[in-house]
């Protein structure tokens, strides 16, 4: 008779296969990094930052685990489905979906037009769903679960990113209604970042200003964010929740006008 391991703690998601959207760079490569740190083999997808991805790979195979980059650009439905395939074909199953490419573009009200709001909503909306329902069959398979990545913009909205907030309130709204129609088998979940990665040319001012405004007097930084993915990656009782990791942000905004 063959008794099926049990992950070690310092790796409890080893077994566990992965896919993480726009891993080249900036959240996705620490949400990545994080889970192979954890034991995961993960398909590192990216668009235009192969080499971000493909020295993550090898940051990866370091660790032990099996990394796979794997093109595609997600504003197409069908380029989405078949990095879904290819990604189970790497792996050899998929466990876990983690939908953190997006589009964060700053563009004035008066300046908004057509394209602005289909770049926004195609990929930080559309391509969520689309990844999530041809990753359906084989997470329902594995018992597997999906995070997506919003923003703490949906309840603290930003000026000047009007199709980009909107597009991540529809996402939040996707995770919630997805963690009803995948349930028992797949769980459904959220990561909402608040200020982590500041642009480079952030004034000094204005990061005076945004810490400041929140209660844990910090700005984050990306392995905040990947912390909470890999939480949610291996919480069994938990589906339909967004975490905001915005160092309290959120509900500071509500008691601001409270």
């Amino acid at each position: 008779m063959t008794i099926a391991s049990t992950p070690s703690v310092s790796a409890p998601l080893a077994g566990k296969r992965a896919l993480v959207t726009g891993a080249g760079t900036r959240l996705g490569r620490s949400i990545a990094l994080e889970l192979m740190r954890r034991g995961a083999d993960v398909a590192v997808h990216f668009h235009s930052s192969e080499a971000g991805a493909r020295e993550l790979c090898d940051e990866g195979r370091a660790l032990g685990v099996t990394a796979i980059p794997l093109k595609a650009d997600l504003s197409s439905a069908q380029e989405g489905r078949e990095l879904v395939l290819a990604s189970v074909r790497a792996l050899g199953g998929l466990d876990l979906l983690v939908a953190s490419a997006a589009n964060f573009e700053r563009i004035a009200f008066e300046d908004l037009d057509d394209d602005a709001w289909d770049r926004a909503l195609n990929l930080n909306t559309k391509s969520a769903f689309v990844l999530a329902q041809a990753a359906a069959a084989e997470l329902r398979l594995n018992r597997g679960n999906i995070v997506f990545i919003t923003c703490a913009s949906t309840q603290v909205p930003m000026r000047n990113y009007l199709p980009y907030v909107v597009s991540k309130a529809a996402t939040l709204q996707l995770m919630r209604t997805l963690s009803l129609e995948l349930a028992p088998e797949v769980r459904v979940n959220a990561v909402a970042p608040g200020t982590v990665l500041p642009p480079a040319d952030m004034s000094d001012a204005l990061r005076e200003k945004l810490v400041a405004s929140i209660p844990l007097q910090r700005l984050g930084v990306a392995q905040d964010v990947a912390d909470a993915v890999a939480y949610l990656a291996s919480a069994p009782f938990v589906t339909g929740q967004e975490i905001a990791v915005c160092g309290g942000r959120t509900v500071a905004a509500v008691e601001r006008f409270g």
